[in-house]
């Protein structure tokens, strides 16, 4: 089943969470990386939703770090790679730089590799919609780059061509990382 976000409905009827899209593509990326660090200067608020606290208990947030694991390692050398935590193939399913390395890093901004899959992985590169002014405004921060993607995007990692890939269904997944919409005054 493919599902539609429709942020002016969400809106309208005051909807607590995020109702993914198949909307963006990663063609769609613009910015710079910032971070998930930066993210959650606004987005560990409770007031607003507290997203970055979903995001911390999630196993993306952990992608990296499995990366230095002995089954990681143990993959990637089946497959004629050396450390996975250096590997592209890798780091491009378990890193934000990784997924988006046509963005380049602000350096402005607080990000490491080891945040995993950060949310600008699915929401795209946070320096050109990381203002509060710009985030109030769901169009105005789509039209800045922000991503509201959806079960194809995800479709780019949970794929056959993960050596660890298990059967994806979306809306079970969905379930595990969804977010509150963040509010803002």
């Amino acid at each position: 089943m493919k599902t539609t976000w429709i942020i002016a409905g969400c809106l309208l009827i005051g909807s607590l969470f995020v109702v993914p899209g198949d909307v963006a593509t990663a063609e769609d990326v613009q910015g710079k990386i910032i971070g998930s660090k930066k993210c959650n200067v606004c987005h560990k608020q409770k007031k607003r939703g507290n997203q970055a606290e979903v995001w911390l208990h999630s196993a993306h947030a952990k992608a990296y770090e499995v990366l230095a694991s002995d089954e990681a390692k143990a993959i990637a050398k089946e497959k004629g790679l050396g450390d996975p935590q250096q590997e592209a193939e890798c780091l491009a399913c378990h890193t934000t730089q990784g997924f988006h390395s046509e963005a380049e890093v602000d350096p402005k901004g607080k990000y490491s590799l080891d945040e995993g899959v950060g949310c600008e992985v699915c929401h795209g590169p946070g320096s050109e919609y990381k203002k509060k002014k710009i985030m109030k405004d769901p169009e105005l921060a789509k039209a800045k780059g922000m991503l509201m993607p959806g079960s194809d995007f995800c479709l780019k990692c949970h794929n056959e061509r993960s050596p660890s890939y298990k059967e994806f269904d979306f809306e079970t997944r969905w379930a595990e990382i969804v977010h509150p919409i963040a509010k803002t005054e």
